[in-house]
């Protein structure tokens, strides 16, 4: 067990937070670089004008209930903990398969040899922010009196594709498990999450029978950063009443910052927009100092500024050696395997932890920002634990993700035209049924979930790689096979 939950109910559980996390993302991936030769695109254009190298992508084996079903198993397996010690379940996702049925009752199913169906939570869905809201809920939960004293789960889990031209090379695949509870390694700042929700139509997903969305690229950057201005500036207020803002900047607050990914270009600009507020919030800046060359920008208005080259040029310069240090590192999975939607800002976050040691990150504070179109978005702070014990609960989550570089260099890569024909099998049979999927079971990592039925009525097969088998579900609800395989329970839901 990587910590253990304080259940005297004389008091509020103290510290609270991030416990244990799991990274899952697809065992095949396409080079952008051989991406942009077969779009006809000019070099550069992927790999530099939007910061990626490689996107791992899904074929038909693979869906959302699968990569939630693998980082959940991976999780508690990793982490040998008890299906019993469970008390919430609740998922991020905006990959829907079914309008009802959600995905983490298909999850609920890991449980049910353990006999434990006294789980709250569901789905929680607005574009890339449904993970965050899962993970707020749970945190709330554990800091309510409806908390029973065990752990909460958060899994947040997308597949993110687009219909072929400009915008394809944005997509990635994925899922991330977080286990909540006190006595965390990495405790959220209480007081201080800030948050902006406001109606706009930048990215949405309006066609039930696609897998595409309809996206307005420059609104969907305008939001993005106004959300952004909106979130520091509250955030910013409140950390200062906390006495968490030293020095009068909120980039000295945090050792890192992890934001909301679609592409790493974004990220950087993003960050260099924080610099921006820090530096028009700052009352006697120092233009020999950080805020060299912004001279000419101390009497903008921050709304006339999202498409501002100019002013965008020299807010990267001036935060580039801060980028490097704060936020480059939570760039890793970002960079290897695409926009992973809700997962994205949290995987950023095992990135950045994978980077160090429990000794170097002890003591440390990471900031965090979540975004989703439509659009909804917070910005909230964590502390990493003083405790650099080895075996202690910091050591057991940084080693935990300590193998995220080896198993994004195990994956398979796939040429170009190979990666078009499995986005063209997914178009075509996108919601079919029924369908036996037709994609190699041989690419996919051990222990992974995959989809090998959907019957006529939409219910889906699956089984685990390790060798779990799975029966079909008949139209009063699911069965289970009597047999158990490692631990791993036999599944079959509906879609």
């Amino acid at each position: 067990m990587p910590g253990s939950s304080n259940t005297n109910r004389q008091g509020w559980p103290q510290d609270v937070g991030i416990i244990a996390m799991e990274v899952y993302f697809p065992s095949q991936y396409v080079e952008q670089s051989q991406l942009e030769a077969f779009d006809g695109v000019s070099a550069g254009k992927y790999t530099i004008g939007l910061g990626q190298s490689k996107m791992g992508f899904c074929s038909d084996r693979e869906d959302i209930n699968s990569l939630c079903l693998t980082v959940t198993q991976k999780l508690m397996e990793r982490n040998k903990l008890s299906y019993n010690e469970i008390g919430r379940l609740e998922v991020g996702t905006e990959t829907l398969i079914d309008k009802s049925k959600s995905t983490k009752t298909v999850i609920m199913q890991l449980f049910k040899e353990s006999g434990n169906s006294d789980l709250e939570g569901v789905d929680n869905t607005n574009a890339c922010y449904g993970g965050t809201a899962a993970l707020l809920n749970s945190i709330n939960w554990v800091e309510s009196s409806a908390w029973d004293g065990r752990y909460a789960l958060v899994v947040c889990g997308d597949i993110a594709i687009y219909a072929s031209g400009n915008a394809r090379c944005t997509g990635g695949a994925g899922a991330v498990a977080m286990l909540i509870g006190s006595n965390a390694p990495l405790v959220f700042d209480r007081g201080v999450r800030s948050s902006h929700m406001e109606h706009a139509y930048d990215f949405y997903k309006p066609d039930m029978s696609s897998e595409y969305p309809v996206v307005d690229g420059k609104l969907s950057i305008q939001c993005y950063l106004h959300a952004l201005d909106k979130c520091f500036e509250r955030f910013t207020t409140k950390a200062m009443a906390a006495g968490l803002r030293p020095n009068n900047s909120t980039l000295d607050m945090g050792d890192a910052f992890c934001f909301h990914a679609p592409y790493g270009k974004l990220v950087q600009k993003s960050f260099a927009r924080i610099l921006l507020n820090d530096f028009l919030r700052d009352g006697n800046p120092d233009f020999k100092g950080r805020y060299a060359g912004l001279e000419a920008f101390k009497d903008i208005n921050l709304e006339d500024t999202y498409f501002d080259k100019s002013v965008e040029t020299a807010t990267m310069q001036a935060s580039k050696d801060l980028f490097e240090k704060k936020t480059r590192p939570s760039l890793l999975i970002s960079n290897q395997v695409g926009n992973m939607y809700t997962p994205s800002v949290y995987a950023g976050l095992a990135s950045y932890i994978s980077s160090q040691s429990s000794s170097s990150i002890a003591g440390k504070r990471a900031i965090l920002f979540s975004y989703g179109s439509g659009l909804s978005a917070t910005m909230f702070s964590m502390r990493f634990s003083d405790n650099k014990t080895s075996g202690g609960a910091l050591d057991n989550l940084v080693k935990s993700l300590s193998d995220l570089k080896d198993r994004l260099n195990a994956r398979q890569c796939l040429a170009p035209v190979d990666f078009d024909s499995i986005m063209k099998l997914r178009e075509q049979t996108h919601h079919l049924a029924p369908y036996t999927p037709v994609g190699s079971i041989n690419v996919l990592a051990p222990d992974t979930w995959y989809v090998t039925e959907i019957d006529n009525m939409h219910r889906r097969k699956y089984e685990c790689k390790s060798g779990s088998s799975v029966a079909a579900g008949d139209s009063t609800g699911v069965k289970q096979t009597s047999s158990q395989t490692g631990g791993r329970v036999n599944v079959a839901t509906q879609s």
